[in-house]
């Protein structure tokens, strides 16, 4: 599925661009994608592999003190019911906590380095090393769900914009997390029992995929009637594509007049526009408000638990390490040395789903999505102010994140709508990323039923989030 998804994406969006003129040019697609492919390695991956050295050294250390056994032992009870594949007592448990509770507790990013070693203990027992098992399935669905105590980040915003009370967003978070991570277990263990989504055997064996590239093609590599017709259209559209490119400006606009697409690019370019002079108009004001402000009641108590988070376990587990004759800096460094392996490891399908969507997003199809969903959403209650979040939320956390910031920063928005997106942002996860990285991280192929089972938990958690938002923050 993901293969069709990525292929869509990245299709769509070259088509579209070449329609509306976004195919070259210093804001073009090419250049776009290159840029972010850039930033897949130099913005995350290697940033990544320091925080992934820090947080493996960290385990380590837990483990050799006992820490992760003793909270694996406390938890078992549940993990087994969610993880009945996975062994009592394995390091798999252990790591899978860690990893929902630094995503309970809002530490962002340090999640990730924990989620990517509780997959690779997974992996250790996948005995189908191309196919997700049933608990890798169910572990990232349930990452995806992303089940927040403290939503640190919407606070923080929310906070930083000048809303008062911005606490509030806490319980609301909860509840809107609740519903999801219900989703994602009920629609991982639903959907692993479909004959559609079964365990296959892998097809090929990984230590001879180098023989097997340079063998000939089988009957399975031939062009069905149906692919021949896919192919023929595609190429057909491509050719009406580069006839606009090489031909006069005006013929492109032409047809985009005579289409009617013409009419409907400036509409949706001019709601864009508006919203974008509101945000920018209010980021003065809302910057010279809270420039001087310092959090103070429940905000300060919550920042300062946050920040205690880590010390505390750093503390903590070097504690206990010592009192139990640890060797703790040997043990750390032994830990950490398999950080810059996995950052590596997942580079390759960082720049594939980042230049991808970079494709599709500055190609101009994002903005005719939107602007096409509107009437839709607006029918079912749904706030099509809210609608970039919504589409931005499973594909990317920084264009979700300046979404959010645009909507907080304008002067005419409600209480509700500003709440309410802050509420999105906190109680859902960027699914495609999640895919992306955890399963690229141990050379998964087959993710089955994974990806719905996550963009069902995020359908969820935007529908919860509006209606959440409308009993507590009435407009």
């Amino acid at each position: 599925m993901l293969n069709y998804i990525w292929a869509a994406i990245v299709l769509g969006g070259i088509l579209i661009a070449g329609l509306l003129g976004n195919l070259s040019g210093e804001n073009g697609v090419i250049p776009a994608a290159l840029d972010m492919a850039k930033t897949a390695v130099m913005g995350i991956a290697l940033p990544l592999s320091g925080m992934m050295m820090f947080w493996l050294g960290t385990m380590r250390l837990m483990e050799k003190a006992g820490l992760l056994a003793a909270v694996s032992h406390l938890l078992h009870p549940l993990m087994r019911r969610l993880f009945p594949e996975v062994p009592a007592g394995h390091p798999a448990l252990s790591a899978m906590i860690m990893n929902f509770a630094a995503n309970m507790l809002g530490l962002g990013n340090s999640a990730t380095p924990l989620g990517l070693k509780a997959m690779d203990h997974l992996q250790q027992l996948n005995p189908h090393k191309q196919t997700a098992s049933n608990a890798m399935v169910t572990f990232l669905a349930l990452n995806t769900a992303a089940f927040t105590l403290v939503p640190m980040t919407a606070i923080n915003y929310l906070a930083a914009a000048g809303i008062k009370n911005a606490y509030e967003v806490i319980f609301p978070t909860i509840l809107a997390t609740a519903c999801t991570t219900v989703t994602a277990i009920v629609m991982a263990k639903s959907l692993q029992r479909l004959s559609r989504f079964r365990v296959e055997p892998d097809t090929v064996d990984p230590s001879e995929s180098s023989s097997s590239s340079s063998s000939s093609p089988d009957s399975s590599s031939r062009f069905s009637p149906r692919g021949k017709l896919f192919l023929t259209l595609l190429l057909t559209a491509f050719a009406g594509v580069a006839v606009l490119e090489l031909a006069a400006p005006t013929l492109r606009q032409s047809v985009l007049e005579k289409t009617g697409i013409a009419n409907v690019v400036k509409a949706a370019e001019q709601r864009s526009a508006d919203a974008k002079a509101q945000a920018a108009a209010a980021k003065p004001v809302a910057t010279e408000t809270t420039a001087t402000a310092t959090p103070t009641g429940f905000r300060a108590s919550l920042n300062s638990a946050s920040a205690l988070a880590i010390p505390f376990l750093l503390v903590l587990t070097l504690g206990v390490a010592l009192a139990r004759r640890v060797k703790v800096y040997e043990e750390f460094v032994d830990g950490a040395k398999e950080g810059f392996a996995v950052a590596t490891r997942i580079m390759p399908f960082l720049v594939a789903m980042f230049a991808a969507l970079a494709i599709f997003r500055y190609s101009g199809a994002l903005l005719l999505l939107e602007y096409m969903l509107a009437p839709l959403l607006g029918a079912v209650g749904f706030p099509v102010d809210l609608l970039p979040m919504a589409l931005m939320r499973p594909l990317s956390g920084s264009g979700s994140l300046g979404v959010l910031t645009e909507i907080l920063a304008r002067p005419d928005a409600s209480e509700f709508l500003k709440m309410t997106a802050a509420i999105m942002f906190g109680s859902t996860e960027t699914t495609f990323y999640v895919v992306a990285v955890y399963f690229g991280s141990v050379g998964v192929k087959k993710i089955r039923h994974a990806l719905i089972a996550g963009l069902t938990a995020d359908f969820v958690g935007l529908t919860m989030s509006v209606v959440i938002g409308r009993l507590m923050f009435p407009s």
